[in-house]
């Protein structure tokens, strides 16, 4: 059974920074590319950033430049650095796994993000 779990999530001032993680469990972790979405209050779901199993990255317009996703294999954990937060980022941090860059196929819980001051 796959397990993703989230955490990391809190509130922060605008302009703080925050570092997301993600760990695995029941896959095996480097097959698969890894990926943060989140959802806002009356938005849609939002792809925020990919990892492809060989460590491609791939970002939304509205991150880059601020946010970095990165991977641990030997510890089945993704990463989501997020610097220069803005309260627009305020949402639900999703972790997800795919084969490649295809749709999500396992999802974590969520992690709350609040950019506030």
């Amino acid at each position: 059974q796959v397990q993703l779990v989230e955490s990391g999530g809190g509130l922060v001032q605008p302009g703080g920074s925050l570092r997301l993680s993600c760990t695995a469990s029941g896959m095996i972790f480097s097959q698969y590319a890894m990926g943060w979405y989140r959802q806002a209050p009356g938005k849609q779901r939002e792809l925020v950033a990919q990892i492809a199993s060989v460590g491609t990255t791939n970002y939304a317009d509205s991150v880059k430049g601020r946010f970095t996703i990165s991977r641990e294999n030997a510890k089945n954990t993704v990463y989501l650095q997020m610097s220069s937060l803005k309260p627009e980022d305020t949402a639900v941090y999703y972790c997800n796994a795919a084969i490649e860059w295809g749709p999500p196929l396992y999802w974590g819980q969520g992690t709350q993000v609040t950019v506030s001051s």
